[in-house]
């Protein structure tokens, strides 16, 4: 709990009078104001971040979380469990979606084994398992709260490690079937929403198995009644290990000052739990993609973030990233190199 309380306290605001230097820039620039939308926006922000005008970011990083669920016994999921230590292992052996498209980007994958249930032969994984899978949070609680602290810690602890190696841009992911349905019972404990608006159909759940899948998040919550108001009660009732892993990335890139990317529905979820612990580490996060999971429209309005990418994508692992962030460089690329109108005489 230490370390958690510590990395909460360190975050800071954004450098506001550098940014109105960063805008003035900007608006100087060979365009009309405004013209280049998003990419304006992220080059002011990560002004703000960082408190420099011109950026470079020299290494990049997408840390996996992967955890199995307990909830996947309560027929939510299409999916067996066993998937989840598969999916991590072709990770590492470079073949998976976001291993391909992290390549692609040029950035380092870390895939963490918080809960797989099962020994991961697969070199390459960091082992922090803190145990093999959560419970069914039906009727019980996914995890201890101690277990969700050194989950969210462990999170933290990897993200420091990374930025201490270089990185200064970090990137989110997750492995764990079942993992939409945890999301969908933090975000549902957090909001109170509708289910209908926030419940998805995941790997592809039939339309009777989607209504299950409601009905078992529904009793869960009602159960558990985990405290809103407490996020790590929230996470350590009804969600899971790579949640509150992905929760302690966020708190600690906003801790170093380093920009994070959101990746989609259930990373987005950790980052709405992030906000409730230190409301300003949303201050430091990008939102990559617009996932078909209906729940990210929520996420989006609590966190106040709109998405950079619209692809129909849900594949998770931290894919909408990896795509992102070629799309942060380039807007570094517009702040740097492009001349203003004194440039030219004007």
């Amino acid at each position: 709990m230490e370390l958690l309380k510590k990395t909460v306290e360190k975050i800071g605001d954004l450098h506001r009078d550098k940014m109105a230097e960063a805008q003035e820039r900007l608006d100087n620039l060979l365009k009309p104001p405004g013209s280049l939308g998003k990419l304006e926006n992220i080059a002011l922000q990560l002004t703000g971040i960082t408190g420099n005008l011109r950026n470079t970011i020299n290494k990049k990083c997408i840390i996996v979380m992967a955890g199995d669920n307990g909830i996947v016994n309560e027929g939510v999921t299409s999916f067996p469990k066993d998937v989840s230590l598969l999916v991590a292992e072709t990770m590492v052996s470079g073949i998976s979606g976001v291993a391909v498209l992290a390549r692609h980007a040029g950035a380092e994958l870390k895939v963490v084994d918080l809960g797989i249930d099962g020994d991961i032969k697969a070199e390459g994984i960091i082992n922090r398992k803190i145990r093999k899978s959560t419970s069914s949070f039906l009727n019980g609680p996914a995890m201890s709260r101690e277990e969700a602290i050194k989950a969210i810690e462990t999170g933290i602890e990897i993200t420091e490690s990374a930025i201490n190696e270089g990185a200064d841009l970090i990137g989110t992911g997750e492995v764990g079937i079942g993992n939409t349905s945890t999301s969908s019972a933090v975000l549902y404990a957090f909001t109170g929403a509708d289910l209908d608006t926030i419940v998805g159909r995941g790997a592809g759940l039939t339309d009777e198995a989607l209504e299950r899948k409601k009905d078992v998040i529904r009793q869960g919550v009602s159960f558990n009644k985990p405290d809103p108001s407490d996020p790590v009660d929230v996470l350590s009732k009804v969600g899971g290990f790579d949640i509150a892993g992905l929760t302690g990335v966020y708190l600690a890139a906003a801790a170093a000052r380093v920009p994070v990317v959101i990746d989609g529905f259930i990373s987005g979820v950790a980052a709405v739990a992030a906000s409730k612990l230190a409301p300003g580490a949303v201050n430091f996060m990008f939102a990559s993609h617009i996932s078909v999971e209906p729940g990210v429209v929520k996420i989006g309005e609590i966190l106040g973030l709109s998405p950079m990418l619209d692809m129909n994508m849900r594949l998770g692992e931290g894919t909408g990233c990896a795509l992102a962030f070629n799309i942060i460089e380039a807007a570094v690329k517009v702040m740097n190199e492009m001349g203003t109108f004194a440039d030219i005489g004007m």
